[in-house]
């Protein structure tokens, strides 16, 4: 019998586990989480979109797994019950300077052959009645979900596919043996054929568990998000985003009609002092070490110290959160916002300073580790998982 390992109860991990009960009905699955919990990290602090695949280079893994993920995954929330609303999104131009970004930006789109259109302010308002700009992208295929809810039914299917998901259970080291691998965990060693690190956060730490020295490493940004007082909801009737600056991974403040009704502005992108840096207050001080002395960390910073700061700012000033959204819907004022929770987004920093822009799955002999699972990761969470269990080694006899 065929032994894999998961490590990581995210929705990365939990696709994959899932995937390999499928693929793999005989085989002994094992999925290790160091939380109480599934989803604890990136995907239970998710925005909770449906992306498109609009922003992704044509031809990459984000974009090709991306555009098949938000079929999949909306047709895998339609089988198992789970609430889910295709209602499309709004990119806007505030201004003139925006409209050769936000064309560039349909043009990649079109390439990435997603149903887009690009249209007038005034048209734009027929959406949105409240959102001011001079031209706007529509984007219809943009849905909205609880991935938490997505992870709770994957992690119920694993089990009832005879797979162990354990909680609580932190992997501390992973050695090989022969053909086999040995999964040291706070709870006692676990042996499998194959690994697959799909740690988030800590994937790289984990990878160099194995011996690995990974061609990245994961530097957390935490993304504060505020939201809209229930009385001031209709001021948005689905998703705007503004026109995303190229140089940088993040799309930019913008509104959010969550599956539940709420509404969440943000998010804002500042470095965070721990991996688990979900405010200001929370540092570590190993992860604080840990970036201080990373070369990519220090090049990042000299070629984008103007963006960093102005992200930094806005962190500290409600009143300049809500200038950034007022560029997209005028009538958001500071007084509409309350404050939300905060995510950690695992960006995986070449040693030159380069941010990691496609997904990066490293493979060794019986290990795969996914390095850099942003965003889109949690809508191409089901073709991920394809992918990778799709190029598993046969376990060795």
């Amino acid at each position: 019998m065929a032994r894999y390992v998961v490590i990581g109860a995210g929705i990365v991990g939990l696709a994959t586990a899932h995937r390999l009960t499928e693929e793999h009905p005989d085989a002994q699955v094992t999925v290790l989480e160091k939380e109480p919990r599934v989803a604890a990290h990136q995907t239970g602090h998710n925005s909770g979109v449906i992306h498109a695949g609009v922003y992704y280079q044509p031809g990459s893994l984000k974009a090709r797994l991306c555009r098949a993920g938000s079929a999949s995954m909306v047709r895998f929330c339609a089988e198992h019950g789970i609430p889910v609303e295709v209602c499309g999104k709004l990119i806007v131009a505030a201004d003139e300077s925006e409209v050769s970004r936000l064309h560039a930006l349909h043009e990649r789109a079109a390439a990435n052959d997603l149903p887009v259109r690009l249209i007038s302010g005034d048209e734009a308002r027929e959406y949105e009645p409240h959102v001011r700009g001079v031209a706007a992208l529509h984007v219809a295929s943009t849905g909205i979900v609880d991935f938490t809810a997505v992870c709770t039914t994957l992690a119920a299917l694993v089990e009832q596919a005879g797979a162990r998901v354990r909680l609580g259970t932190r992997v501390t080291a992973l050695t090989t043996r022969g053909a086999e691998q040995v999964v040291g965990t706070t709870d006692g060693d676990v042996v499998a054929d194959v690994v697959v690190n799909c740690a988030g956060l800590y994937a790289d730490r984990i990878a160099r568990l194995a011996g690995i020295t990974p061609p990245a490493r994961i530097v957390p940004f935490r993304g504060e998000y505020f939201e809209l007082r229930p009385d001031r909801r209709d001021l948005v009737r689905g998703l705007i985003y503004p026109v995303p600056d190229p140089r940088f991974p993040f799309l930019g403040v913008h509104l959010t009609r969550m599956i539940d009704g709420s509404v969440h502005a943000g998010p804002n992108a500042v470095l965070a002092t721990a991996r688990e840096g979900y405010s200001w207050g929370r540092v570590n001080p190993r992860d604080v070490v840990d970036l201080a002395g990373y070369p990519g960390l220090w090049r990042l910073a000299r070629g984008h110290l103007g963006y960093g700061l102005t992200e930094v700012r806005r962190s500290l000033s409600r009143r300049r959160f809500a200038q950034s959204l007022a560029r997209l819907v005028p009538e958001v004022t500071a007084a509409d916002l309350v404050p939300s929770a905060a995510g950690v987004r695992a960006q995986a920093i070449a040693p030159d300073g380069r941010l990691v822009d496609d997904f990066l799955i490293l493979r060794r002999d019986r290990q795969v580790h996914v390095l850099n699972a942003p965003s889109p990761a949690a809508t191409s969470s089901l073709e991920i998982a394809r992918h990778i269990v799709a190029d598993l080694p046969a376990p060795a006899r």
